[in-house]
């Protein structure tokens, strides 16, 4: 996966924007204000994706490149590096996968704006 792929996937979600909010080189995507994926933006080396706390284990087990997350509630949080031969459709999964997490935990009123 390179980066436009990354970028062009998580604007295709609904309501997602994409912000600079911990300066201009860690590219943040929210949903509803809330953050479900980070990376770098001129080393797109790897990415922070929120998971599912026993999911996160087992990927990390499951995945050499697969990482507790760095920066981020290590319990909630995976840092995944792009280059470590995950395929792009696992990668994809999982960004969908943290998106949807997000969306799951947020109030009545904001998923009934994603049209959930």
């Amino acid at each position: 996966m390179n980066l436009a792929q990354f970028q062009e996937y998580c604007l295709s979600l609904p309501g997602v924007t994409e912000e600079f909010p911990f300066g201009d080189e860690t590219l943040v995507y929210k949903v509803c204000g809330k953050v479900f994926a980070l990376s770098g933006l001129s080393n797109f080396a790897s990415i922070n994706l929120k998971c599912d706390p026993e999911e996160a284990v087992e990927l990390r087990e499951r995945y050499e490149g697969v990482i507790p997350g760095y920066h981020m509630n290590k319990k909630h949080w995976n840092t995944v590096d792009v280059h470590s031969g995950i395929p792009n459709k696992l990668l994809l999964e999982w960004i969908r996968n943290s998106y949807e997490l997000v969306v799951a935990s947020l109030p009545k009123k904001e998923k009934e704006k994603l049209g959930r």
